[in-house]
């Protein structure tokens, strides 16, 4: 059985189709934010995961309802993909250390989202990305996808290296999280 979903979200701000498979496959993303791209295409390939991206926004205001969008169908995408949830190892937590940045992510897909994030942002501006909206993505994906998600940058001076290790560590705990590690739910109330 696929484990992806397919999530279509148009407002007045945002237009976004968004596939995810959490066993692989191609990544394209175009969201009109090339910093942002190369977060999800990072994201992705250290999630093991297929992703495609295609998103329209109001860039003219600024990113803001695009990035957070984009997490709100992310996190929608990965909710379907998961299912019933059963079998998959459901915690994980992963360090990333890039040049002189160390960012760690520790999550679990419980269902009951919350978001713990605490890395501050050197600079304001990466290239046309905001460095905050990095903290609205990570909101919008754990909330949409009914993910406990602690992240915190340990210490780090650039900002791109900040946020690239905390999408990466996501991707990397993302992937090990989903993985089928048996046949039941696990938890000890044995639903998700």
């Amino acid at each position: 059985m696929a484990r992806a979903a397919s999530i279509t979200r148009n407002t007045k701000e945002t237009q976004i189709a968004l596939t995810v498979n959490l066993d692989g496959g191609e990544s394209k993303v175009r969201t009109g934010i090339g910093f942002f791209d190369h977060m999800l295409t990072a994201f992705a390939f250290y999630g093991g995961l297929g992703l495609t991206v295609e998103a329209r926004g109001d860039l003219e205001v600024d990113g803001h309802h695009t990035v957070e969008d984009v997490g709100i169908c992310l996190g929608l995408a990965m909710r379907e993909a998961l299912g019933d949830r059963k079998g998959i190892r459901r915690f994980a937590s992963a360090y990333i250390p890039m040049d002189e940045a160390l960012c760690f992510a520790a999550l679990d897909f419980s269902n009951r989202p919350f978001l713990v994030f605490d890395a501050e942002m050197p600079q304001p501006m990466i290239g046309t990305y905001d460095a905050c909206l990095t903290e609205e993505f990570m909101r919008a994906f754990a909330v949409n996808s009914g993910l406990t998600l602690h992240m915190k940058a340990l210490y780090g001076k650039n900002g791109h290296h900040i946020t690239e290790a905390l999408f990466k560590a996501l991707g990397v705990a993302v992937r090990d999280a989903v993985q089928i590690v048996g046949d039941g739910v696990t938890s000890t109330k044995g639903v998700l």
